[in-house]
């Protein structure tokens, strides 16, 4: 089966079995980032952007992305590395194998919520499995993350 992705700013042309999965095409086409640690889409390691919005790519058919755009961290360096050094800076990398999905996730929040809450947080982060460091590290990243994106907006007005 024919089907083209936009992935990360270039149009791709490719021909697919039918149920490989967006995960398994990802890899394919060079996207470290995108990782899999539990094969049940429980563990948001393999999160990109889909047309803005995150989804577990292992539990999406790379079909379901015919024609659409698709983001991974290698096509969102400058957003990942901005938001990876505040998840550094609070410790909230200690492996740094739940990153990508964690970075994803808020990257994607930043782009559906204006000002979400500490819930909202919350919420995003529900679907990330971490088990070093029991998401308080995460939420405090990602709320002084938020407070200070939101000054720089401010001071641009």
């Amino acid at each position: 089966m024919n089907i083209t992705i936009h992935l990360n700013g270039q149009t791709l042309e490719r021909n697919i079995l039918p149920g490989t999965t967006l995960f398994d095409f990802l890899r394919n086409e060079g996207c470290m980032s995108v990782k899999c640690g539990c094969d049940t889409a429980n563990c948001g390691l393999c999160t990109v952007l889909l047309e803005g919005k995150s989804v577990l790519s292992c539990s999406v058919l790379a079909a379901r992305a015919n024609g659409k755009h698709v983001r991974t961290l290698e096509g969102l360096q400058q957003e990942a590395e901005e938001f990876g050094a505040y998840l550094a800076g609070e410790g909230g990398d200690q492996c740094g194998f739940c990153n990508p999905g964690f970075i994803m996730n808020v990257i994607a929040m930043c782009g559906e919520l204006k000002n979400p809450t500490e819930a909202d947080v919350k919420t995003y982060l529900a679907g990330n499995l971490c088990r070093c460091t029991g998401f308080a590290s995460q939420t405090r990243a990602i709320l002084r993350y938020l407070k200070d994106k939101e000054a720089q907006r401010d001071v641009q007005r």
